[in-house]
């Protein structure tokens, strides 16, 4: 009779595999007659029951956290003008993804972390998320500097660097972005910017009235034009076609 089959005819209590197979090794030392090859092999069969129990065990985490995971807002905006026209959008920064995701993936003994290598003007980054039971899986992603609205060598490279990272996370979970803004996220409702030609209508009356930029965004709270709501666009109009009138 075997050495598993021994345990199982024993009238004890059901044990789990890992602790069957323990005990299998525990009774092969103890016996002489068992030569090295044999404890080898047993050892390997715990090893890979381990890995498998460990894999289980990070799917099973995984997979609960991301259905405890909120949405992740964009929080960002861009705006710049190149060669090759304008551009504007909206974007979650990794600190937005960061404070959506950390949380939940601590109470389900989830971590990661990134590594990077660069080759020429190419950045490589590897996001490695890991369980507390010990299996960890890797996802990498690489992309070219980015050097889009006139930033120097470091600056292209931190972006790049912190674009890669944020979706690398995003993709190791399985996760998306909502189309909702960060003011969507504290008002519960949707809260639209202008749109590219009202960025440029505006653009058009502050150099008319010779508006003082800054002066103008600080009014309205904002760092850049794209960032101004959609529903303030009347009132600004109306600003600056008052400041034209009064400039004669």
């Amino acid at each position: 009779m075997s050495e598993l089959a021994k345990i199982e005819h024993h009238d004890v209590a059901p044990i789990s595999e890992g602790a069957a197979i323990l005990q299998l090794i525990e009774r092969a030392a103890a016996n002489p007659s068992v030569d090295l090859d044999k404890m080898e092999r047993l050892f390997q069969m715990r090893e890979r029951f381990e890995k498998e129990a460990a894999r289980k065990s990070f799917n099973a985490a995984v997979s609960a956290a991301k259905g405890e995971i909120g949405p992740i807002f964009k929080n960002r905006v861009v705006y710049f003008t190149s060669q090759k026209g304008r551009t504007n959008y909206r974007h979650e920064d990794f600190a937005e993804v960061a404070r959506t995701v950390d949380p939940v993936l601590n109470r389900h003994g989830l971590s990661y972390r990134h590594r990077a290598k660069q080759e020429g003007q190419r950045l490589s980054v590897t996001c490695v998320l890991s369980h507390r039971d010990g299996h960890s899986e890797e996802t990498t992603l690489e992309a070219a500097e980015d050097h889009s609205g006139n930033k120097n060598t470091i600056q292209a490279i931190g972006s790049a660097s912190t674009y890669l990272q944020r979706y690398t996370l995003k993709l190791a979970l399985g996760l998306s972005t909502s189309d909702q803004d960060d003011d969507a996220r504290s008002s519960g409702s949707v809260a639209g910017v202008v749109s590219e030609e009202q960025i440029e209508e505006l653009q058009r009356k502050i150099v008319q009235t010779d508006s003082d930029l800054p002066k103008f965004l600080g009014y309205f709270k904002i760092a850049t034009l794209a960032e101004m709501p959609a529903k303030e666009f009347p009132r600004a109009m109306a600003s600056l076609n008052k400041k034209a009138k009064q400039n004669g």
